[in-house]
């Protein structure tokens, strides 16, 4: 009996949990508060790459004032056409080499930005007082989110297609469902089905900078319950052994 009552309590905590990470539904969050997170912590995992342009921002005093740390040297930077940002970039040559204002020349390649950030810190110690710096890429871009992971895709040309962001992102993984894929470009929300033919002439349009394509996962109840709830579970398990041996102890 007890053991019918684990079960069934197994099944109410797994079916009650297994779309907490499905994204837009009806009774989530707000979407963009949910797509900023999810975002963000896409592109934190970015790995800096050959032709990147990047932003600095240096402040100095742990974030009290802002500092231009070579007026006459950033003065000469431009940002290149197409770039929604302002102020002076640093791209990333074909070896890997920036060349910022005052340290000169260091290696990021395949750095994420956070890990860039801390290199440019220490860096930046050397000249300032407790620096504080923030590193940004700003270089044409999508991000991919769900079943493909958070990823971050540069784009190369004005011209790629949705299906050759899948491509770059090494494709859809046996968990993807090609058939309900979504696009988020501002407030609009394109729905993509990929699974038929005719859904990939309709869909396979030219992707935008700053576009967000979601790729909803297949469910798996049972499994994700277990994996979501894993520390309850072990709790009932603990309990019901220690009931089992009180019982037979008395």
């Amino acid at each position: 009996m007890r053991f019918l009552i684990l079960v069934f309590s197994i099944i109410l905590v797994s079916c009650g949990s297994y779309r907490q990470n499905i994204m837009f539904n009806s009774q989530d969050e707000p979407v963009l508060e949910k797509l900023k997170r999810e975002t963000a912590v896409a592109e934190a995992n970015y790995k800096i790459r050959k032709n990147d342009q990047l932003k600095l921002i240096l402040y100095s005093n742990e974030g009290e004032k802002l500092i231009d740390p070579n007026p006459e040297l950033t003065a000469t930077h431009t940002v290149n056409p197409g770039t929604a940002s302002t102020g002076p970039v640093y791209p990333v040559d074909i070896n890997g080499i920036v060349r910022f204002p005052m340290i000169g020349e260091i290696n990021l390649e395949s750095l994420t930005l956070r890990q860039a950030e801390e290199i440019l810190q220490k860096e930046y110690a050397r000249f300032f007082k407790s620096p504080y710096v923030q590193v940004s890429c700003v270089n044409k871009r999508v991000v991919l989110l769900g079943a493909v992971g958070g990823q971050v895709i540069p784009l190369e040309n004005d011209n790629i297609k949705l299906l050759e962001v899948l491509a770059l992102a090494k494709g859809l993984p046996n968990d993807a469902k090609a058939g309900n894929i979504k696009l988020i470009r501002g407030e609009q929300v394109y729905e993509v089905d990929l699974s038929t033919i005719q859904g990939f002439k309709e869909g396979n349009f030219v992707v935008e900078p700053g576009d967000v394509i979601y790729v909803e996962p297949v469910r798996r109840p049972f499994s994700e319950g277990l994996r979501d709830n894993s520390v309850v579970l072990s709790l009932l398990v603990s309990l019901t052994t220690l009931i089992v041996v009180l019982n037979n102890t008395f």
